[in-house]
């Protein structure tokens, strides 16, 4: 009889623990595979999936790209347009973990609570935008709130695509568009993803 409570109790367990999201994000250079971090970045998380679900990244373009720091976009059109997105949400940055090589994060403003649709995938390990406190806006840092687990070699073929100026961006914009053509919520990851 104790073995089978003590079965009940760790199935029980393990049904409370969340899982975490996974995604596919198809862009015009390859796939990046996402796990999300629903646990430590709930708000973040489902801001991004409510985007996910409206079809809002579908067409959009990594439109800052800077290959010794981060790929950014999911907020411009292929002509960078900038697309209405619904209100900012808060910042999780203080959720424990690190914008460190491979991490999506939410993009933002100099305002901690900014951050709407926009992300990016940090290129090498960022300890400058990792949350420090709450006292001023370089302090708050950025919410990461998933990572990468195949595809990095997709990242890296962006990061290092020319890059230049393109109205209304003086810099930093790939000259050849790479565009984020679907995201999607995936059940499971394919078979040779690293985990």
């Amino acid at each position: 009889m104790k073995k089978i409570l003590l079965i009940i109790g760790v199935l029980m367990s393990c049904s409370l623990v969340a899982e975490n999201t996974l995604i596919k994000m198809q862009t015009s250079e390859g796939d990046i595979y996402l796990k999300l971090y629903d646990d430590k970045a709930p708000k973040s998380v489902a801001n991004f999936l409510q985007y996910v679900k409206d079809d809002f990244y579908d067409g959009t373009v990594f439109h800052r790209v800077i290959s010794t720091f981060m790929i950014q976009g999911g907020g411009f059109t292929e002509d960078l347009q900038r697309k209405p997105t619904r209100a900012p949400i808060d910042n999780e940055a203080d959720n424990g973990l690190k914008n460190d090589r491979g991490t999506i994060a939410m993009a933002r403003l100099p305002d901690p609570h900014s951050a709407t649709a926009q992300f990016f995938i940090n290129v090498q390990d960022n300890a400058a935008l990792n949350f420090t406190g709450k006292q001023n806006t370089n302090t708050w840092g950025y919410a990461v709130f998933g990572e990468v687990v195949k595809g990095m070699d997709v990242v890296d073929e962006i990061r290092f695509k020319p890059t230049g100026g393109k109205p209304p961006f003086r810099q930093d914009v790939p000259l050849e568009n790479v565009v984020i053509e679907d995201i999607s919520v995936i059940k499971e990851l394919p078979v040779d993803a690293e985990q």
